[in-house]
Formats: C-alpha cells, structure tokens, sequence
C-alpha cells in the first residue's frame, strides 16, 4: 500500500479538528437552547405570578418589589440568547461546510490512489 502524501495527512487531521469544533458547536447550541427554553418558561410564569416574586442572584433567592424590571431583565436575557444561538447557527453551518469540503476532498485523494493501485 502506498504511504499517505503529508498533503493528505494534513487534510486528514483538518478534518478531525472540524469534525471535533463541529460537536462542540452543537453542543453548545443544544445547551444555549436548552436555557432558552427555560428562560421562556420563567417569563411566562412571571406574567402568571400573583403575590411574592423572586429573583436569583448568585446561589440565593431575594425578594423583588419591580416584578417588570425582572421581566424587563430576563427578556433582555432571552434576546441576547437568541443572539448567540443564532450565531452558533451560522457558525455550525460554516463548519460543516468546510467539513463537507474536507470529506470531498479526501474521498478523492483516497480514491485516485486507490484507482492507482489497480
């Protein structure tokens, strides 16, 4: 068989490094949407809240008279979250496009020096 062209090797180890960047983006998106959801949730049962609210700052719950500036804090919350998961996209649509590039790419290599052999 013959050796891999260090070319290829580095196109080998790209893809690795894609491939690894690629699940930690998708991670992260599925984590950042996760908190998302939750957000969402706090705001609806803020709007539904009756009486005593709450609000957690660090590892401890203080009461709060200005139950709209919570609200008015955690929407800001939401948005920037949106933000960044929107961002994520982008970034994840970037990686799999180069990871889909480097795929291609390879296969070809590997396939001309497969053609080679016969």
């Amino acid at each position: 068989m013959n050796s891999i062209s260090p070319q290829l090797q580095n196109q080998i180890s790209q893809f690795q490094q894609v491939q690894q960047q690629l699940q930690a983006v998708n991670a992260q998106k599925i984590q950042m949407e996760s908190q998302k959801r939750e957000m969402e949730r706090t705001v609806e049962e803020l709007s539904k809240a009756e009486g005593d609210v709450y609000k957690s700052v660090g590892s401890l719950l203080i009461k709060t008279e200005d139950k709209e500036g919570l609200r008015s804090e955690l929407e800001e919350s939401l948005e920037t979250l949106e933000i960044r998961i929107r961002s994520m996209d982008r970034q994840e649509k970037a990686l799999r496009e180069k990871y889909e590039s480097l795929q291609e790419t390879i296969n070809r290599a590997l396939g001309q020096s497969g053609s080679e052999e016969d």
